[in-house]
């Protein structure tokens, strides 16, 4: 039955992205320059939730006050241990010949009141035995300021739906790029801005776990995008110069497939609402949030009786401030949906604002994660998209991957790695799509948010009862050595796995 299972798997993917003269197994040499990595974030690895005088984040106050609102009732407390085992984590890396590594930093671990006048020693110590361990094995720290975890302290001031948190946010950006900066040459500022407002402030999945309606969202997100830009300048004006290094954002996004052939709409609708909303104001050369997303926002607060949009407005300096505050993008990718309108109600004219329903093709392979479903032809279809909507900006793909149950056999890791890899090298070398690295998510298996450790992203296998938090790589690591090692797209076969 396994046996069977993956050859459905390798058949698909060999089938799902259209082939064109340079997709071809034959031509899958990455571009010279080319880096690939691995990732993981501080949250989700680190452990040492309480050592020395870290501070509280969200995210430790979330899983400890509400378990239950974890699948496995579990939490970030030790994770992989990484902040003690951050040496064998980057022999791992070295090991599979990988160039970068991509990983966060704790606010709250560096500034334990949230605030930057009181800076941790012990905490920037340990980045900077982190960054001294990478530098020692040749291998390149790509590090992301904010994954998630901003400090308690700012949250019982409303967290993201304060403007307060852009100086904030600042403050701490500041204080990173002045102690560990002039050691780092890619800096992403936020990791998926479009999760952490829905998810957070909307839905309510993930910390702080408030369900505030639409407004808190958007607060959220026009925070969010200022608090990005303010990061920006404070590096452009303040350390360029000496550092010389980039600095971006990473926004995720999945692809989205009218349901219906004659449906030419909801697929934009949808774009723009998850990842234009938030590309539009930094990439675009007109800045501000998309029109489409303004104007529905606006007939449903008008059909509800709002006497405003639920959509903040930026004003001409805020979206020139924003404009154009990039060295590079950021794409985590993983799935894609179909996606068909609404019907306009007695309530509303466009049910959750975007007006559309969401699915996923039933003959999509399916994953250990319900949400992730096997689409390759999606990366490819993204790319092209933000070539074709911003310019063809520099892109590194920062988050790409596929979870599993547990096994070391992770066969279908490696189809799916394969069939994703294989769609960016043909958005390279067939529609000239500026990709510069790809960064496989993750390094590690870890605490998947409100998963827990239910779903396992790993390349490594952590056996989360063992107190040593043993690693085992899973054969999708020798694969990926072999890719590292030739640098080229290996097939799957026996020789290389």
């Amino acid at each position: 039955m396994h046996y069977f299972r993956y050859l459905l798997y390798a058949i698909y993917f060999q089938f799902s992205i259209t082939l064109s003269s340079c997709e071809e197994d034959e031509n899958l040499d990455f571009p010279n320059g080319f880096l690939l990595g691995s990732a993981t974030a501080a949250y989700q690895v680190e452990g040492a939730w309480n050592i020395s005088d870290k501070g509280e984040n969200v995210w430790d106050r979330f899983t400890h006050a509400n378990p239950t609102k974890i699948y496995d009732k579990s939490n970030g407390d030790v994770a992989c241990d990484s902040y003690h085992k951050y040496k064998d984590d980057i022999q791992l890396l070295k090991k599979m010949g990988l160039d970068f590594y991509r990983f966060s930093l704790s606010w709250s671990r560096i500034l334990p009141t949230g605030y930057a006048n009181v800076v941790s020693k012990d905490g920037i110590q340990y980045y900077n035995v982190l960054l001294d361990e990478l530098e020692k094995n040749n291998i390149q720290p790509f590090v992301t300021l904010y994954h998630w975890d901003h400090p308690q302290v700012f949250q019982d001031l409303g967290g993201w739906t304060n403007e307060a948190m852009v100086d904030f946010f600042g403050d701490y950006a500041r204080i990173v790029f002045k102690k560990l900066g002039h050691r780092i040459k890619l800096f992403a500022t936020i990791n998926e801005p479009y999760e952490v407002c829905r998810q957070g402030y909307y839905f309510g999945a993930f910390a702080p776990g408030l369900q505030l309606g639409r407004h808190a969202e958007y607060l959220c997100t026009h925070n969010i995008i200022k608090a990005h830009a303010r990061a920006y300048h404070i590096y452009n004006d303040e350390f360029r110069t000496e550092q010389n290094g980039k600095i971006g954002i990473v926004l995720n996004t999945y692809f989205y497939y009218s349901k219906y052939k004659n449906d030419t709409v909801s697929n934009e609708i949808a774009f723009q609402f998850s990842f234009g909303r938030y590309a539009n104001p930094i990439f675009s050369k007109v800045g501000d949030y998309p029109a489409n997303v303004k104007q529905r926002i606006a007939e449903n607060s008008h059909f509800e009786g709002l006497p405003r949009s639920r959509l903040p407005k930026f004003s001409k300096k805020w979206i020139d401030y924003i404009k154009n505050t990039f060295d590079f993008i950021g794409l985590n990718h993983y799935t894609s949906y179909l996606v068909e309108p609404t019907l306009p109600s007695n309530k509303t004219v466009y049910e959750n604002d975007d007006g559309i329903i969401y699915s996923q093709d039933e003959s999509w392979p399916k994953t250990s994660s319900k949400w992730l479903r096997a689409v390759p032809q999606g990366m490819l279809d993204t790319l092209r998209k933000i070539k074709e909507d911003y310019g063809n900006p520099p892109l590194y793909i920062t988050e790409n991957g596929v979870s599993d149950t547990g096994t070391l056999d992770d066969t279908q890791r490696i189809e799916y790695l394969y069939s994703y890899m294989k769609a960016t090298l043909t958005a390279i070398k067939s529609y000239g799509c500026n990709v510069e690295g790809y960064i496989i998510w993750s390094l590690l298996d870890n605490f998947e948010w409100d998963r827990g450790y239910s779903e396992k992203f790993g390349l490594i296998h952590i056996d989360f009862n063992h107190p040593n938090r043993t690693r085992t790589p899973k054969k999708s690591v020798t694969w990926l050595s072999n890719v590292a090692r030739t640098r080229k797209l290996q097939p799957v076969s026996i020789n290389n796995v």
